[in-house]
């Protein structure tokens, strides 16, 4: 599966999850807390990552970042937003 591949099955998988919530989903857990926990761990996500790539730490990085972008896609889909309306906006900037 590639990478892309990957976090479009996770895209699909979160929004699944959030809904058809289950007691033993972190997804759906999250989700309960409202837009505003989601928002925060974004934050915080972010702010490790950065932590994390000042210290250097190859695998620390590698997880911050994975723990960055879920928390991101979820974020994304309680707004009513996917990936690919990020991509577009991507591509939109892009001057090549």
């Amino acid at each position: 599966m590639t990478s892309n591949n990957f976090l479009d099955t996770l895209e699909t998988t979160i929004g699944d999850r959030l809904k058809n919530p289950s007691t033993g989903s972190y997804t759906a857990s999250l989700a309960s807390m409202g837009v505003k926990r989601i928002a925060q761990k974004v934050g915080e996500e972010a702010v490790e990552l950065a932590l994390a790539s000042v210290d250097g730490d190859r695998e620390e990085v590698l997880n911050e970042a994975a723990d960055l972008v879920y928390h991101l896609l979820v974020l994304l889909n309680v707004q009513e937003l996917q990936l690919a309306d990020v991509t577009k906006t991507l591509e939109s900037r892009y001057t090549g």
